[in-house]
């Protein structure tokens, strides 16, 4: 089973945040947050993969991936009910996730406003919220 949550007229500057709450689906090998310009110019993709027992984050530019990072550890679980705050920095991205956990991603596309988000995969949006 699969969701899809978006938003195409977001104005987020630097400074703001993202904050989306849902459950994870207590089945799902993985999802995805997605933030940028458009479904084809990312510049943070979020991507949890428990089939693979790591976070994989990247960008994306005229619809080709970039270079992945990956982080061996995820502080959440199955069937889960998680809140993850992304914070637009300016020159990165930092995630917040459940228990303290943060990771850092840099802003490759210099973007100086993020309009577009989406969510995809076993991850069904309960709260979403800019501040």
């Amino acid at each position: 089973m699969s969701e899809k949550f978006e938003i195409v007229n977001l104005d987020v500057k630097p400074g703001e945040v993202l904050k989306v709450k849902g459950k994870i689906f207590d089945d799902t090998d993985r999802f995805e947050i997605n933030i940028g310009k458009s479904s084809g110019d990312l510049g943070l993709h979020f991507n949890p993969r428990f089939d693979e027992s790591v976070i994989v984050c990247n960008s994306r530019c005229s619809n080709n991936w970039q270079e992945e990072h990956r982080e061996g550890h995820i502080p959440f679980s199955r069937g889960s009910e998680v809140k993850i705050l992304i914070y637009f920095m300016g020159d990165k991205f930092q995630v917040k996730l459940p228990g303290g956990h943060e990771l850092e991603f840099p802003n490759r596309h210099s973007y100086d406003k993020i309009s577009y988000l989406s969510v995809k995969g076993g991850f069904r949006v309960t709260s979403f919220k800019q501040d």
